[in-house]
């Protein structure tokens, strides 16, 4: 009984409307990697080793490639609108400031949002996640999925048109693109079927 009234215990309770993007600098507490989706807080649940290997993997290999002008970053969270502040797990982004206090970035900055798809969050990063980032105006978006051991990568491009992300590939061994720079990738690299025994 007594941990149930421990004060460290006790959830926020949104306010009338919900959470706003600026809440997530002020609530005390909050589990690190915090989300805000529509107003509510989602919370990171424990990652998997295939999680973990494909963060670093990405981070990485997109740091190899990128040009001048643009930076990689890691689970850092952006501005969508006042309810939506989510935290792509990889970003490659315009630099834009030098703010060593800097806690979160523009929307309109990011060139491309990357998720890596872990058991809990994939009804999240297949669909709530890319319409957010497509009406954010983010002209790239890969969705990264682990089948049977072997990463797969979903790659999509946003359509000005009709604004919303238009798939331009599937890359199971190798991803190759040219935009939104020149890459190529062995995703082999990540296949847990051909990785030593740890």
């Amino acid at each position: 009984m007594g941990a149930l009234m421990n004060p460290e215990h006790r959830w926020p309770i949104p306010p009338a409307g919900g959470w706003t993007a600026d809440d997530l600098d002020t609530l005390p507490n909050l589990p690190p990697h915090t989300e805000l989706i529509d107003g509510s807080l989602v919370f990171v649940s424990p990652q998997t080793r295939f999680h973990m290997r494909a963060l670093r993997f990405f981070e990485q290999q997109l740091e190899s490639f990128v040009p001048l002008g643009l930076e990689v970053m890691r689970e850092f969270t952006i501005d969508i609108d006042r309810r939506n502040r989510p935290e792509p797990d990889v970003i490659v982004s315009e630099e834009d400031s030098e703010d060593p206090g800097q806690t979160r970035l523009p929307a309109s900055t990011v060139r491309l949002a990357n998720e890596i798809v872990s058991p809990e969050s994939v009804d999240h990063d297949r669909e709530t996640k890319p319409i957010k980032y497509a009406r954010a105006k983010i002209p790239h978006f890969w969705r990264v999925e682990n089948k049977e051991g072997r990463a797969v990568v979903y790659v999509y491009e946003l359509d000005p048109a009709t604004k919303v992300y238009v798939a331009t590939g599937i890359f199971h061994d190798r991803l190759k693109v040219s935009v939104p720079f020149p890459m190529d990738l062995d995703l082999t690299a990540l296949n847990t079927k051909h990785r030593r025994a740890e």
